[in-house]
């Protein structure tokens, strides 16, 4: 596995820098009030001022809580299901169509309709969030399934391998590069999930807190929960990519044959 660099944070803290000094500037060069871009010392201030005395982690825990616990059951579901597809020409005629047809249906729309269904609490925001991220991983464990070399999985066959040997030992080895390419982008879907359920309807949460500071027109502490589901995402993203390395250490091998 890579080791980290110094470079690995320099680099990304340089950009940062620069991010944060043309915002700056550009505030006092602009003449842009307060009331239309707060800055940066002002959305500082609220970020210590809500971790000092605790406003901030009942809503970082609400909205970490209900993307995790949607994740993990969207993303179970989906490589079960599109194990089940690709190995079923059944339930592909059946099921397929349908699921493609929810795909294409835009989930804010289906918002309301899981609220009436699961309630103003947690669950309706999980299955949200489920919802969410379940196709993109659906679609590339089938994907992956379904380019598994031939020639591999005749040679098994050839000694008699059964086809539950197969998915589990030949199949989906090989589609597992499909399977984390979905994950990690099941990470920022997660989150986009969560806060549309908070937007709706929630009492705790990073997209409750950003929408309550709209009404009072607080842009500090909307930009500071705007910075925080940043960071838990990209938080997100680079633990998913370290695994993917860690877990797909073959994909590397190959490359660095090539």
């Amino acid at each position: 596995m890579k080791r980290l660099e110094f470079t690995d944070f320099l680099y990304p803290l340089i950009s940062l820098a620069v991010l944060v000094a043309a915002w700056h500037f550009a505030i006092i060069l602009l003449k842009i009030p307060d009331y239309l871009l707060p800055t940066p010392a002002s959305v500082w201030h609220a970020l210590v001022d809500g971790f000092a005395t605790g406003t901030l982690w009942p809503h970082i825990g609400a909205t970490l809580g209900e993307t995790f616990a949607g994740y993990a059951i969207g993303c179970i579901l989906a490589v079960l299901l599109g194990a089940l597809l690709a190995e079923s020409r059944t339930f592909e005629r059946f099921c397929y169509p349908v699921l493609i047809g929810l795909q294409a249906t835009p989930k804010v729309a289906l918002g309301p309709i899981i609220l009436v269904w699961f309630g103003f609490g947690m669950a309706s925001k999980v299955v949200l969030v489920a919802l969410v991220c379940f196709f993109p991983l659906f679609v590339n464990t089938v994907n992956g399934i379904n380019r598994t070399d031939r020639d591999l999985l005749d040679a098994c066959r050839a000694f008699s391998a059964s086809r539950t040997y197969l998915l589990l030992h030949v199949k989906l080895p090989a589609a597992a590069g499909d399977i984390f390419s979905g994950l990690q982008i099941g990470v920022s879907l997660a989150l986009i999930g969560a806060v549309v359920g908070e937007f709706l309807s929630a009492q705790q949460g990073l997209g409750y807190m950003i929408a309550s500071a709209s009404v009072s027109m607080s842009l500090s502490t909307m930009f500071a929960g705007v910075i925080l589901l940043a960071v838990i995402g990209l938080t997100g993203s680079l633990l998913m990519r370290a695994l993917h390395r860690r877990v797909v250490f073959w994909e590397k091998t190959h490359s660095g044959d090539a």
